[in-house]
């Protein structure tokens, strides 16, 4: 019963936070990101951190620089985040679709633990690597205040985009076709 209870308080908590922090940053001067439209050309973030190493959900280290000039989608999200869960069958779509063609899908969980990331991985199918956050990966990308969070990040090592929310089938696959 207990459990219930901060589960629904942490997925309330995630929904208010996919509406709130976008409001913030725009009343803040900041400008929101979302996909690009069919055609629309995409703007560079900056960037993207690659000389980082995450550990994965077996306990191995995983270098970002390990994937560099590739395409890489790198999903930020959570096991009990409501969105997050929403969006990992089409993260699993997508890499199964676009892997053989240079693309990384990387998932990093922000506060789950190994053990939950192995059970939970299986449960779902998910077939790209799930990571655990760090300091550095949050430093780099962050601060992390809502999830899921998704940034596309070109062969150059350049963030195309950075897009707040689940992302659909729809928006994965323009994305990755924009940076191919």
């Amino acid at each position: 019963m207990m459990k219930s209870r901060w589960i629904a308080a942490a997925a309330a908590a995630c929904a208010i936070a996919l509406l709130v922090v976008p409001m913030m940053l725009k009343s803040a001067g900041l400008r929101e990101e979302h996909l690009a439209a069919p055609g629309a050309t995409p703007h560079p973030e900056g960037t993207a951190n690659l000389d980082l190493t995450l550990k994965d959900m077996h306990g191995a280290d995983v270098r970002l620089a390990d994937y560099k000039g590739k395409v890489i989608v790198l999903n930020f999200w959570a096991t009990w985040c409501g969105p997050c869960q929403a969006e990992i069958p089409e993260l699993v779509q997508a890499y199964a679709e676009f892997k053989d063609r240079n693309v990384a899908v990387l998932g990093v969980s922000i506060d789950d633990s190994p053990d939950m990331l192995r059970e939970y991985g299986a449960q779902k199918n998910m077939n790209y690597p799930s990571l655990l956050m760090n300091d550095a990966a949050d430093e780099a990308y962050g601060p992390i205040v809502g999830v899921p969070m998704t940034f596309f990040i070109g062969r150059d090592g350049q963030i195309a985009r950075r897009h707040m929310g689940p992302v659909t089938r729809e928006q994965l696959e323009r994305e990755i076709k924009a940076l191919l």
